[in-house]
């Protein structure tokens, strides 16, 4: 990579930025693992780690809007230090639960309610801060390292979490992901910035009703959100139906940990081509390359062998971390910084509101219409989604720029 592509990185908040976050998208990556033995080595029931996973995913989808506001009222950089230390005490409680040989499901789903709703603190108000860090030139450049960062904490955290599990037990992996809340707690405190300035006295549920308004009249920004909400509940059928495609094709599980691998460094190498693409209009490339996404999907419905469907998988990573990059740079670029959080909140929100309905459904569909039949509906609608998408005029027609941003040097303590 030349050295404008990396130029972000010579930003000194920024830099101290992208270590915490790389560190705790790290832990974050490990906990699948860990979180699944540890309550597979508790009660051996594949249902109470649902319930595990559910008690961080309702609070974090349900607390958005609530995060949205308080980022774009209160210093965004402390509301994230104190997320990262609340998740410290959470995954750190955990893992001397599970270390201790005490843990109840029960306990394990608290502690997992406190890490949904610091995560719904917490991305509102990173969205918002990473322009008061970055110029508004070098934007595109610092998403695209957090996508990297995220594609390797998928690839590396798994790993890591196996080994970790496989010797010390998922303890001890609990607490290594605790302890990279901390790096991250620490490297925010460190940001220097400008003295916040509040915003206006006013009640919650106006702050609320303000941050849809500058939502909802956005035609682009409501049409990306309604694009990636119906996407991740199509592609649940990809992680649902995936494994038992596999089982009925060759290689079963080792096919399916294949696929997953490539899928992760698809995304790795979408983050390498976003440092150093700049498209004159970026959502049309944006949404081009969602397309792409539904590959892995309609290669799994195609009965493919490994080689040609790791290739789709591949393009289906780089396609997804693209318009993951595009759309955030977006919405950076072109709303205004005071309501930034709370749009940013209704994006998260209305994002992944649909992911549990597609979890949810994708077993039954599969049941009903068969397997395959069930990955070639999920995906050709998929792609379906990306064409009428790309249909809107204000997403092709959207340049890049500052757009009417102000600024950013003002927005953060």
């Amino acid at each position: 990579m030349s050295g404008k592509a990396l130029a972000v990185l010579r930003e000194r908040d920024f830099r101290r930025f992208f270590i915490g976050q790389s560190a705790s998208l790290l832990g974050d990556g490990m906990v699948g693992v860990a979180l699944a033995f540890a309550v597979l080595d508790l009660t051996g029931s594949p249902a109470d780690l649902g319930y595990v996973l559910a008690a961080r995913t309702i609070p974090m989808i349900a607390g958005l809007p609530a995060g949205g506001v308080l980022a774009d009222r209160l210093p965004r950089r402390w509301i994230m230090v104190a997320a990262d230390l609340a998740r410290f005490v959470g995954q750190g409680t955990m893992a001397a639960l599970l270390v201790g040989g005490h843990a109840a499901i029960w306990e394990l789903a608290a502690c997992q309610a406190v890490h949904g709703m610091s995560a719904a603190l917490f991305s509102p108000a990173s969205t918002g801060l990473v322009p008061a860090i970055v110029p508004g030139e070098h934007l595109q450049q610092a998403n695209a390292l957090r996508g990297l960062a995220l594609s390797i904490g998928r690839i590396g955290g798994p790993v890591l979490s196996g080994l970790l599990v496989a010797t010390v037990g998922p303890g001890w992996a609990i607490a290594a992901d605790a302890a990279t809340f901390a790096i991250s707690a620490i490297m925010l405190a460190r940001l220097r910035l400008p003295a916040h300035r509040p915003a206006p006295a006013q009640s919650f549920v106006r702050d609320l009703r303000e941050g849809w308004t500058e939502f909802s009249s956005r035609t682009w920004v409501w049409t990306l959100v309604a694009a990636a909400s119906l996407t991740n509940l199509l592609f649940a059928a990809f992680y649902v139906l995936g494994p038992a495609a596999t089982a009925l094709a060759s290689g079963g599980p080792a096919t399916w940990a294949a696929i997953q691998a490539v899928l992760g460094v698809g995304a790795l190498i979408g983050g390498l081509i976003a440092l150093r693409l700049h498209p004159r209009r970026p959502l049309r490339t944006g949404v081009s390359a969602l397309a792409l996404s539904s590959l892995s999907t309609l290669g799994l419905a195609a009965h493919l062998p490994v080689v040609p469907m790791a290739g789709l998988a591949l393009l289906g990573g780089i396609g997804m971390t693209l318009f993951n990059t595009f759309m955030e740079t977006s919405i950076q670029h072109h709303v205004p910084a005071k309501a930034l959080s709370r749009v940013s909140a209704y994006d998260w929100f209305g994002s992944y509101a649909c992911q549990p309905i597609g979890q949810a459904t994708a077993g039954p569909l599969g049941a009903g219409l068969g397997i395959h039949p069930a990955l070639w509906l999920a995906g050709t609608l998929q792609f379906l989604v990306a064409l009428a998408t790309l249909a809107v005029p204000a997403i092709r027609r959207l340049p890049a720029g500052a757009g009417n941003m102000p600024t950013p040097a003002h927005s953060e303590a």
